[in-house]
């Protein structure tokens, strides 16, 4: 008895170490990624609308386009594989290192700035691993408690951009590894965030949400009408995924030249926005999003102009996030399909922007989640049916190259190259 309360006691104080220790780290990444974070929203914020009020910047895509290019060749950065090298870090020695927060916060401005089609989120990862890791070093943190630290930055810049601080929790623990949480950074990844969710809103900003319009009464119908609409999305999620991939792979392969690569794709978007004339599909595009959500009807081919936009964008070396792109194209999407289903076509881009996200990230539980601090609670169930099956039906497909499926999503087994 006497070697079992020995043996909680030090357990319990090895517990409360490791608490205060990262109160104090989380404090520190959270308030210097809010900080950063705050100012990267106001940033994008504002050369949207410069840009909006200014339609001839997009001629100035060209010259954007060799800026970034130099800039990362410059600072030896040319070789960096964005997202995807933030969450290979978790995994691996090799942390990002502080010049890339500085050269993705610029780059992804400019990229919007011109009018490249193009989301904050994915930067906002890199920013905040960067920051993280940056502070990591200076505290001398070891390699776990490192990877830890690049957890706590991308939940906390994830945080400050949209004001969900428990969806970019557990977007960061489901990320790295489909299957798998990595529960030991669920405490300092979500208390980075809200400390990040509080120096925002000093910073008077506002978390991101919207009105679910629609919602149909819960029944067999409205849920076999939801399935159909979630798997639509897992479908969708693969159609993406494929697009970005190959959109990157066959600019380097006949491009091979990074500085014509760029100067091409810019020529490509430009030639596109004047074709189609409105100049809906440059940017994230926001508004289009808050207008789908409030009931405005997306035209049927809407997802499709987005998603070449966005690979033609980020796919020749433009900066940016491809996370409001998805949610660009889910709602689309959803509120095209929704009235041939029966769906109230705002209710449907609201299933559309969640569970499309959930299929090119693989995170259902981080979906779920973000679909209530988005929308509220009363939908949660017709989100997380939609979610499932978008999960499911994106098979092994992923936004991020550098993402492992750790566990297979159709039986109750580890994949056979990954260690259990």
């Amino acid at each position: 008895m006497e070697q079992f309360w020995k043996e909680r006691f030090h357990d319990g104080g090895l517990t409360m170490k490791a608490l205060l220790r990262w109160v104090v780290v989380g404090s520190l990444i959270g308030l210097v990624c809010g900080l950063v974070g705050g100012a990267f929203s106001y940033a994008l914020t504002w050369v949207t609308q410069t840009r909006e009020a200014h339609s001839w910047l997009l001629f100035c895509m060209p010259l954007a386009g060799l800026v970034i290019v130099w800039a990362y060749r410059v600072l030896d950065m040319e070789n960096d594989s964005g997202t995807n090298q933030i969450i290979a870090s978790v995994r691996s020695g090799e942390k990002p290192r502080l010049r890339l927060a500085l050269l993705i916060f610029g780059s992804a401005a400019l990229t919007h700035l011109t009018g490249g089609s193009a989301g904050r989120e994915g930067a906002a990862l890199q920013i905040g691993g960067s920051l993280a890791a940056t502070l990591g070093k200076w505290l001398r943190l070891d390699e776990r408690g490192m990877n830890m630290a690049v957890l706590c930055g991308m939940s906390a810049l994830f945080t400050a951009l949209f004001g969900t601080p428990l969806g970019a929790t557990v977007f960061s623990l489901e990320v790295v590894s489909v299957g798998i949480l990595h529960y030991s950074a669920f405490f300092p990844a979500l208390f980075s965030g809200l400390v990040s969710l509080g120096v925002t809103h000093l910073m008077g900003l506002s978390p991101t949400g919207w009105p679910l319009l629609g919602l149909p009464d819960l029944s067999p119908l409205a849920l076999l009408q939801v399935g159909v609409l979630g798997a639509g999305c897992g479908l969708v999620a693969i159609l993406f995924c494929t697009a970005m991939h190959t959109a990157a792979r066959h600019y380097k392969r006949l491009l091979p030249n990074p500085y014509l690569r760029i100067l091409v794709g810019a020529a490509l978007v430009i030639a596109l926005t004047l074709l189609e004339g409105s100049g809906t599909y440059n940017g994230a595009g926001s508004t289009f999003i808050t207008a789908v959500l409030a009931g405005e009807p997306a035209a049927p081919w809407a997802f499709l102009l987005k998603i070449l936009f966005t690979a033609l964008t980020l796919g020749s070396g433009f900066r940016g996030g491809e996370i409001v792109p998805t949610f660009f194209i889910g709602s689309a999407f959803g509120s095209a399909l929704a009235p041939l289903l029966g769906l109230d076509p705002a209710f449907g881009a609201a299933i559309g922007l969640i569970s499309l996200f959930c299929g090119v990230v693989n995170c259902p539980l981080a979906s779920i989640f973000l679909s209530v601090e988005l929308f509220g609670s009363s939908g949660l169930l017709f989100f997380a049916l939609a979610c499932a099956l978008s999960y499911l039906l994106s098979g092994k497909f992923s936004l991020y190259s550098a993402q492992k499926l750790v566990y297979s999503k159709l039986e109750p087994r580890y994949i056979d190259q990954m260690a259990k």
